[in-house]
Formats: C-alpha cells, structure tokens, sequence
C-alpha cells in the first residue's frame, strides 16, 4: 500500500467480491420499531430552527413500503438512492458501511506511483513558484476522480436517511445533498472521507500544502434540511495520524458538514461534531453573494463541538442562529478558533457554553474575517458568564468586532440555561441517543 493510502485500512476484498455489481434491496415494512416509535417517520417539530420555516421539513416519512429500504452496503446505499424515482423515501443503514472497503489502491490509475510523485514535486525540484504539473499529477488526478465517483453519494429530495439503532453509520462516504428539497439525516455515525490522492500545492502560501477533497456530509443549493442527532470525525484516522511531506502534513480530511451556494433553512441539531480540523462551512466562498445574499439561514441547537480546530461553523452572508450548543477545547489539541466571522454575516449566538482547558482564552472563541455585526449573549465560559466579543476585542484590537446582528430568532424550540448545557449536550448530543 502506498504512502497515501489509509494506514491500517481493511486489505482488498475477494475478487469475486470486488466484481459483484447484483445488489439487493431489502425492503421494510412501515410498522413502528420496538416501543412504538419508527424514528425514520418523525419529521422536525414547528418553531425547531430555520428549517421549519415554511411547509417544514419532513424528509421521506410519506413513504409508502415500497419505498423504505434497509441497507447493510454502500452499493446498497447507493442503489436506494437511486430507487424509486420521486417517491419519497426512507433508507434505514444497519450496521457500519464502507464506502472504501476496497482501499486506496482500487483507485489508482494505471502507472500512479506516489514515490514517484513525491520525486517529481519535491520543492528542492520543482520549486514553490509554479503549480504542479506533468504526468504524475495528470495519473493523480484520474485517480482522485475514480475516488470521488466510488464515495459520493447523491441524496435526492424528500429523503430520510436514518440509522438503525445505536451503532450504524457511514465509514469514508460523501452525502452529497445537492439542489433539492427536504432531506433529513439522523442517527447517523459519519467518519470522514480520507482523500487518498491529495495534491500538492506549491503556490499555496510560503512553504505550499497539500490540499484535500471531500466532506462527509455538502449541503449544496438545498432547502429544508434537517441534521439531527449524528456524530461526524474523523475517527480511525485523526489528523495527529497523517505523515507529513515536503515539511507540511499529507492532509487528507475537508469538512465534516458544509452548507453552501444559495443553501437555505436548515436546521442541525443535536450532534457530535468530534476531532477534527476545518469542521463546518456556512458559506464557502466571498464572492458567492449572488447565490448566498439573503440565504444560508441556518439554526445550530444542542451540538456538541469537542476537539475542534476551527470552523464551529464559519459563516459567510446568512442569518444563523447557534443557541445551546457545547464546545470543548481538549487538553493539548490544536485550537484556532469557534465562530468564523465571515462577510455579510449576522450571526446570532447566545445561550452557549464553552469548555476550555487551561491557557486557552475566551477570546479566541470569535475570529474576524471581515466586517460584519453578530449577536453574542448570555454565553458561560468554563462556567462564567462571559461577554465574548469585549473579552475578544480587549485582546485582540486588530480584530474589533461589532456587537448587534440585527434580527432575532422566532424559530427556537426550548431554550435551556448555558450553565446545564454541557452536561445536557453532552448526554443526549450524537448517534445512538434518540429519545
């Protein structure tokens, strides 16, 4: 296996088991699981987030049996999806699925050879004043698009994707939630796509990088989304476990959840955001303001964002709400910041409490990217009450922020007092705890 495969990864399967393309379907009926209560027909309350406005969001729980599926694959997973046609529909994952079972080298195009690569891109020839280019990156680049057909998986509108009990979930897959309508995951255990084919940048900034694809889960032009009870990392393969070349580290992760182009009511609520380097997009680009002014309306509730390095989310135009959410900066792990201050934002964050470890200050919770007024009360730190953008401006004057977003939520369910945040988070937040 080469460098830039997945250390440890599961070995190739049987041939037989590579070339088999019969996959089955197993369909469901619609009767309530255990308890008297199918998580996969509930659909988000009113008033809960952004994504409530309007009709709702109520994903596929109109299925009828024909359209609710049980998979145990990832060619399964991505069979139900394409299934159906319009029909509204609900697709229960049992147990863990791999989206790369087969590993790395499955996709490699014929003649990659990544020591080869790594020879041919070394800065002591190459340089830094010139992007890579020649046969080893065109060999890389079909790769990584053989990666990226295997592991994107589109869902369509009026879906529910939901795990079946505690321990179900996606392994290395990309949800691809793009220009559609009313979806919904829950229960889900998401561990991020490792790019096995990252590519070298020597142009970017002074010493270059290496630049990866793929989030676990994009929200791209999408209306009515509800992400509920979920736990995304980055798992089996955390950052501190990444080799490092050319002097900088073989990143192989994107973001866990992004939400972007002219996205619009969606709510995420109750996850377990883990581990993790540039975690949520709101907004993903500054001069995408003809498709995102007056979108991106997003409600973050009761997340839990534990060892985040930064992004917590960072927004960009939109109107988001992040109320009751945990965050906590582990002993020793990287930290930069939690709310992104992006342009045109109006980000309205209260009622939220911080965790974090000794020497790391309050005001590294806010950075500013550019000028834009947010809301920040009520707000405990290491249990205090704490006035995040004067503790932020005192310290960091360069970067003075102005409080006063300029709108106030309506669509809040219940809104619980900071100081029993963390352990109410920290109980109920992730996959496996739906009440």
């Amino acid at each position: 296996m080469n460098a830039q495969t997945w250390h440890g990864h599961a070995t190739v399967r049987a041939a037989a088991l590579i070339g088999c393309t019969a996959l089955v379907l197993s369909l469901t009926g619609t009767t309530a699981q255990a308890g008297g209560r199918d998580p996969g027909r509930e659909v988000l309350a009113a008033k809960d987030g952004w994504a409530s406005q309007g009709a709702g969001t109520t994903g596929g729980s109109a299925a009828d049996a024909a359209h609710v599926y049980t998979v145990t694959t990832w060619e399964e997973f991505k069979d139900a999806l394409a299934a159906g046609g319009a029909a509204p529909k609900i697709i229960k994952v049992k147990g863990m699925i791999d989206a790369v079972a087969q590993g790395c080298e499955a996709f490699e195009a014929e003649g990659y050879d990544f020591q080869q690569y790594l020879a041919d891109y070394d800065p002591a020839v190459w340089g830094y004043d010139t992007p890579v280019s020649g046969e080893q990156e065109n060999l890389r680049d079909a790769s990584a698009d053989n990666q990226d057909k295997a592991i994107k998986a589109s869902v369509p509108a009026n879906t529910t994707i939901v795990g079946v009990g505690k321990n179900s979930g996606i392994l290395g897959g990309s949800l691809q939630i793009k220009a559609v309508d009313n979806v919904i995951l829950r229960n889900l255990t998401i561990e991020a796509p490792i790019d096995c084919f990252p590519q070298w940048d020597p142009t970017d900034g002074a010493t270059g990088a290496w630049n990866s694809e793929y989030d676990a889960v994009v929200v791209y032009g999408s209306t009515h989304v509800w992400i509920d009870h979920n736990t995304l990392t980055d798992g089996r393969y955390p950052d501190s476990s990444l080799p490092t070349y050319f002097g900088e580290i073989y990143q192989q992760h994107d973001g866990l959840a992004d939400i972007v182009r002219g996205s619009n009511y969606v709510t995420v609520s109750w996850n377990s955001f883990e581990n993790h380097d540039k975690t949520m997009l709101i907004g993903n680009s500054d001069s995408a303001a003809a498709d995102d002014a007056g979108k991106l309306k997003v409600t973050l509730h009761h997340n839990r964002f534990k060892g985040i390095v930064e992004r917590a989310p960072r927004v960009r135009f939109g109107q988001v709400d992040s109320y009751n959410n945990h965050f906590v900066v582990t002993k020793d792990q990287p930290y930069v910041y939690s709310y992104g201050i992006g342009i045109e934002s109006r980000l309205y964050a209260t009622d939220n409490a911080f965790t974090l470890s000794k020497g790391v200050s309050a005001a590294l919770t806010l950075k500013k990217w550019k000028e834009a007024p947010l809301t920040a009360e009520n707000n405990y730190v290491n249990g205090r009450l704490t006035d995040l953008i004067a503790v932020h401006n005192a310290e960091i004057p360069e970067e003075t922020l102005q409080s006063g977003a300029g709108w106030t939520p309506t669509l809040r369910t219940q809104v619980h007092p900071p100081q029993v945040v963390p352990w109410l988070v920290d109980h109920r937040a992730g996959a496996g705890r739906l009440r």
